[in-house]
């Protein structure tokens, strides 16, 4: 992500913006992987802990601090890519699921045709980049969908703290040539999202455009292919989550103790803006970025 929450405008720079769904942020991401155990470690060595297991699949849920994250291994298939893990959905956090699903189908959107098994929760949710999901939650106050699909694990402190202020920041989205105008049209007119000015790059990577959520608490970066590259991959897809935190070094420091490594190279170096992990397949990449939270 290239926003460095620090020298962003403020709100009012960009107007107020119209929040039709109520959107309130990430409730999940969710991984697909055919090698749970592994994505499992580059989690827990990132801070998040497991803390329940799906009451019918091979699912697991991770958490820490208000990030929630699930490692979906229940008829995954390869990705093609060393094993690596897909980011394959993402659920969003909304004043009634009922209302935002009908806007998004009423839009355009496509229905994701879902399979739920007896005394389980349907979570609607819709088609989003490449063969992602984006899914729609009203619960994650008192009451959540973890308490009906999901088991505690035992001994396990459900809630465990963040390290280093971790939080969702935002996420960056691959897009194929000349769709820019078409993305942003799609956060935009479904969900609100409003594009910020094209000079606000900050922190360790400068490609793409960034939208920001009529919440305040998300960032969505589009990266177009580049041009310039010997071998172009036009296609469409989630690449990786950015994480915010207040103290980007300290970060990193506390991250590299437990074994996290970072690339640090002539294009991409750890600052104090954000930093860039190294994704070792069956892992996952994740980018740091200065966030006050």
């Amino acid at each position: 992500m290239l926003l460095d929450h620090t020298l962003m405008p403020d709100r009012e720079a960009i107007g107020p913006l119209p929040n039709p769904l109520g959107l309130a942020g990430i409730e999940f991401i969710e991984y697909e992987t055919t090698r749970p155990q592994a994505l499992g470690q580059s989690l827990e060595a990132m801070g998040f802990r497991p803390v329940a297991r799906h009451r019918s699949r091979e699912v697991l849920l991770y958490r820490q601090g208000g990030m929630n994250v699930i490692v979906n291994a229940h008829h995954a298939v390869p990705s093609g890519h060393e094993g690596e893990p897909v980011l394959a959905a993402i659920a969003f956090r909304v004043r009634d699921v009922a209302a935002a699903y009908r806007r998004g189908l009423d839009l355009g959107a496509w229905a994701v045709a879902t399979q739920v098994e007896p005394m389980e929760l349907n979570i609607p949710a819709i088609h989003g980049v490449g063969a992602s999901r984006i899914y729609f939650v009203d619960r994650w106050r008192e009451f959540s969908i973890y308490d009906v699909d999901f088991v505690p694990i035992p001994t396990v402190d459900p809630h465990p703290p963040a390290l280093a202020g971790l939080g969702w920041f935002g996420v960056v989205q691959y897009i194929g040539f000349d769709r820019l105008a078409d993305w942003i049209a799609f956060y935009g007119e479904l969900f609100g999202f409003a594009e910020l000015p094209a000079d606000r790059h900050f922190g360790v990577l400068t490609q793409g455009r960034i939208l920001a959520s009529p919440c305040g608490t998300l960032h969505w970066q589009l990266i177009e292919p580049d041009v310039d590259a010997a071998e172009i991959d036009a296609g469409e897809c989630l690449q990786r989550v950015a994480l915010g935190t207040p103290d980007v070094p300290k970060a990193v420091a506390l991250l590299r103790e437990r074994g996290v490594e970072f690339i640090e190279s002539s294009g991409v170096c750890s600052t104090d803006k954000g930093a860039l992990t190294r994704a070792s397949p069956p892992g996952a990449s994740f980018e740091l970025v200065r966030w006050p939270g």
